[in-house]
């Protein structure tokens, strides 16, 4: 296994000779620091089945299963599948997912360390997925921004951009949107906190899920500080030029595994649609989301 930076880039690194059939406990932990410390490790030349890729998964630590069945693929629930490619006539997972930024499972009480995407047809134009670095965007902040947020708190919810499933067609708007408050209700989250694995201070918001910004009294506090944040990381440029934003890549048999803490990633989706199939495994690590999580 051969671990290099990839080149011009400020973010990620490249993973040739990987297999994780026969890669040792000292590959795996190389492997995790190198997605700890270059934030996104892609793995080259992989050629897995769906349950091979669980394996995989399961060799970085625990998968976790989306919690909504429609998202699942049909023989490995494990694995969420993103598609707009229909199998046998039927739609199997979900076509057009995070085409906004956001943090996997950020609006879930227990947020995992690592996610891993497989894609399986990759579109011929504009392939390729956006991310922000959230410990160097926070580096990054005014100093009046960066005391702003001292001992606040953030709340992220799923309920902007949960998808009406099949068995919601011909039910009221009302009745689907108290089943979501009450399966998946808004929860709490420091607005900065420090990695678990690199002692960095990572902002953890998102324009997706983030509904919302406290004091430490439970005081909400003036939207416009979340506006700033947003801004300010990079997360309102429309035209994704923001020097925060990063381009991410990707050929057919590359495997990407990212910091599921301390980025926020947004789907590059084409405007003139194209088949595209991915399939997606997150995993908790040893260590919960920050301290102030016990991992489970």
């Amino acid at each position: 296994m051969e671990i290099q930076d990839q080149p011009g880039k400020a973010l990620g690194a490249t993973v040739e000779g990987f297999d994780h059939t026969t890669a040792s406990d000292a590959d795996i932990a190389a492997l995790k620091t190198a997605v700890y410390t270059k934030k996104i490790a892609v793995l080259k030349g992989q050629d897995l089945s769906p349950r091979e890729f669980l394996a995989l998964g399961e060799r970085l630590g625990r998968p976790e299963t989306y919690y909504e069945p429609m998202y699942q693929h049909p023989e490995v629930t494990e694995i969420f599948v993103s598609s707009n490619v229909p199998e046998n006539g039927k739609q199997i997972g979900v076509p057009k997912t995070g085409k906004f930024w956001h943090a996997d499972y950020q609006f879930m009480p227990d947020p995992f360390g690592i996610t891993l995407i497989y894609p399986q047809v990759i579109p011929q134009k504009n392939r390729g997925t956006y991310f922000i670095d959230m410990g160097r965007a926070y580096r990054k902040l005014p100093d009046d921004l960066q005391r702003a947020i001292v001992g606040t708190r953030c709340r992220h919810s799923v309920r902007k951009y949960f998808k009406i499933r099949p068995q919601d067609v011909y039910r009221p708007l009302s009745e689907i949107i108290e089943e979501v408050e009450r399966k998946t209700p808004a929860v709490v989250q420091p607005t900065a906190f420090t990695h678990p694995m690199t002692g960095e201070t990572v902002l953890y918001v998102s324009e997706g899920f983030t509904v919302g910004i406290e004091d430490e009294r439970g005081e909400p506090l003036d939207e416009e500080l979340l506006k700033r944040l947003f801004e300010a990381t990079g997360q309102l440029d429309e035209t994704f030029e923001h020097d925060n934003i990063h381009l991410q890549s990707f050929e057919q048999g590359d495997l990407l595994i990212w910091d599921n803490r301390s980025l926020v990633h947004r789907a590059r989706h084409t405007t003139t649609p194209e088949p595209t199939v991915s399939y997606r495994v997150t995993v908790h690590d040893e260590r919960g989301l920050h301290d102030g999580i016990r991992a489970a």
